[in-house]
């Protein structure tokens, strides 16, 4: 391009700094840095004189820098084991409210289970300086993979299981009290030959929420039961374990079922339907767990334990905050517990 031209080329406007600002206001740029970042200490007056400054000259504070300046960014990072959950939107929501009302923003993260990617997205969130992470976990042997790889110096809470307080901050739900509410209610339902589907073992929440079917069904010597073990809590595993049992359901070797998931419930309810000589809920009544959209919005809605999901992740946010707040001093850790609770669907209704 010939010289001339370049000349005529429009040069980029440089960014307005906080010595701009500190000029056009007439302060130091102490001030200016006090009015970003402890406005408290600057008077109202000063203080609105260096902000009318910013807007005129549209300076943008640089919030990388501040972080590095101040050790952490106005962020909690959150990692989610699979967001196609509804239970782990839920988390997300209350996490979200959390945060916002801690004046912070919430970056969050999928990692579909992957130990690998939860690995790597603790390190991203350590390295971008947030304010803590919170994160989900399903099972002991991630619990393990997480104790040895988290980043030190960075607050971490886990959600959707109990961590011993010796180690983090948790907030989890009572697995144990959901599988025996689902039970009591079939059983109150008049079902006395029950099925526990739940897998696999390696899924502490499932395993806590068969204790409760066991439990339950203890309580009753009139009650007989079973476990069935699929391969995952998916629906297709659902639908297996459906296809198998619709010919047992008929003939009335099986009258209630509990399994351990939604989308578990769904697919044994689809497989029984096809079917064609099975009812739900006149020969066998079901019960699911999460309150997820798999639920509600099956043919036939199917009765399930709800998780206070939103309530875990805003609790998460807090300790998250708390444990910041006390930097490197000592923090006692919290193990937080709820309960979840039974929302009654058609799947389930007693017999008439």
């Amino acid at each position: 391009m010939p010289s001339g031209e370049q000349a005529r080329r429009p040069t980029a406007k440089p960014r307005p700094s906080m010595d701009d600002v500190a000029s056009l206001a007439g302060v130091s740029l102490g001030t200016v840095s006090n009015v970003l970042n402890h406005p408290g200490k600057v008077a109202p007056g000063t203080r609105e004189r260096v902000e009318r400054a910013m807007v005129m000259l549209g300076y943008v504070p640089n919030t990388a820098a501040r972080s590095l300046k101040l050790g952490s960014t106005a962020s909690i990072g959150l990692i989610v084991s699979d967001l196609s959950n509804s239970l782990f939107v839920d988390i997300a929501r209350g996490a979200e409210n959390g945060a916002e009302h801690g004046g912070l923003t919430l970056l969050i993260a999928n990692s579909d289970a992957r130990i690998e990617r939860e690995s790597n997205y603790l390190a991203m969130f350590a390295q971008a300086r947030v304010t803590g992470v919170l994160m989900t976990l399903n099972d002991a042997a991630h619990f393990a993979a997480v104790s040895r790889r988290a980043p030190a110096g960075i607050p971490l809470v886990l959600l959707n299981f109990s961590a011993p307080v010796s180690q983090y901050c948790s907030v989890d739900v009572d697995n144990a009290l959901g599988g025996y509410i689902a039970t009591k209610h079939l059983i109150e339902s008049g079902r006395r030959k029950l099925a526990f589907v739940g897998g696999p073992t390696e899924l502490q929440p499932v395993v806590d929420r068969g204790k409760g079917f066991h439990q339950a069904v203890g309580e009753h010597p009139q009650v007989s039961s079973e476990v069935i073990t699929p391969e995952w809590i998916n629906r297709s595993d659902g639908w297996s374990v459906g296809v198998d049992l619709a010919g047992r359901v008929a003939a009335g070797e099986i009258d209630g079922i509990f399994a351990a998931s939604d989308l578990l419930a769904a697919g044994i309810v689809q497989a029984l339907t096809v079917a064609g000589h099975v009812r739900v809920p006149e020969d066998v009544a079901i019960v699911g767990y999460d309150n997820n959209q798999a639920a509600w919005d099956s043919p036939i809605p199917i009765s399930t334990i709800a998780q206070p999901g939103h309530e875990v992740g805003r609790l998460g946010a807090s300790l998250v905050q708390e444990e910041a707040a006390h930097g490197d001093g000592p923090h006692e850790h919290s193990a937080i517990v709820l309960p979840p609770k039974l929302v009654a669907r058609e799947s389930s209704a007693p017999r008439r």
